[in-house]
């Protein structure tokens, strides 16, 4: 299958509208927790933030999804702004369910550029759930949470893991539809997409560093949160394994995210870190 063909459209297309799963945040099974489990779902100081997030991505998401074509990725793109407005749905229902006070303040404008909003916002996303995998992971783990309430925050962890293997074909696609000499360029707009989005991770992971707040992307500010005795090396491996386990059940021939793991590679080989990997996820489509 040659990136950017037709049948790679397609091949991305329905991979992503068959995998994708119905459910209502308002009528899960929300188990009961103890004052224990209560206080540490209060303790979490990301609520406001991943809500507001998840409903600003959403909005930007669906505005882009009119201006897209053809009628089949525009689907696609429709379907992932629903499901990202679910994600906000349901952090709204737990932290209601559970008496949790938040603010995520008002909604704020649409962005002029809507397509240049969705390439930044998919990038924040590769970086931030490279490392939500691992936080996750060891979440469950180290029983930071009950099991049954992690199984209903789970859709929202393999749902990101669906939204940037579509973000990732979708850019490729992209630019493959682009006469040559007009590629170069288009890469240079995803790099400084990402280069972007980067930089705001770092400087959120460095303000929580010195005791301040996260204002872009909500992964770092919980991953102080989570007991558990294990080194730096010991977490990127973890994401490496868990990145690996959660795109699995996709069809292969679709493109992975690759920059975020190479990196996390390139870090465990030079510290001297091996590792096995975690057994691939039965295909859901």
């Amino acid at each position: 299958m040659r990136i950017g063909s037709e049948e790679h459209l397609t091949l991305l297309c329905r991979e992503f509208i068959e995998t994708h799963r119905a459910f209502d945040p308002t009528t899960l099974p929300w188990p009961a927790l103890d004052e224990t489990g209560t206080a540490k779902l209060r303790s979490l100081p990301f609520w406001d933030e991943a809500i507001r997030t998840e409903q600003r991505t959403g909005a930007k998401v669906s505005a882009y999804a009119a201006l897209e074509s053809p009628p089949l990725l525009r689907e696609a793109v429709a379907l992932q702004g629903y499901e990202e407005r679910r994600h906000a749905q349901l952090l709204a229902t737990l932290v209601e369910r559970y008496g949790i006070a938040i603010d995520p303040g008002p909604e704020g404008a649409l962005p002029r550029n809507l397509e240049w909003a969705f390439t930044r916002t998919g990038y924040g996303e590769c970086i931030d759930s490279f490392f939500a995998f691992g936080l996750f992971a060891l979440a469950r783990d180290a029983e930071f949470l009950p099991h049954p309430l992690l199984d209903l925050l789970e859709p929202i962890v393999q749902e990101e893991a669906r939204h940037i293997l579509f973000l990732v074909n979708w850019v490729a696609y992209k630019r493959h539809q682009r006469p040559r000499a007009a590629r170069p360029l288009h890469r240079a707009r995803c790099v400084a997409a990402f280069a972007g989005a980067a930089y705001d991770r770092t400087r959120s992971a460095g303000n929580i560093a010195g005791g301040g707040v996260s204002k872009d992307g909500f992964t770092a500010s919980g991953a102080g949160a989570i007991g558990g005795d294990f080194s730096l090396r010991e977490f990127v491996a973890r994401c490496l394994a868990e990145n690996a386990y959660r795109f699995a059940p996709y069809d292969p021939r679709l493109l992975r995210p690759r920059l975020v793991p190479t990196l996390a590679r390139a870090y465990l080989m030079v510290t001297g870190w091996r590792r096995p990997a975690r057994p691939a996820l039965e295909s859901t489509g």
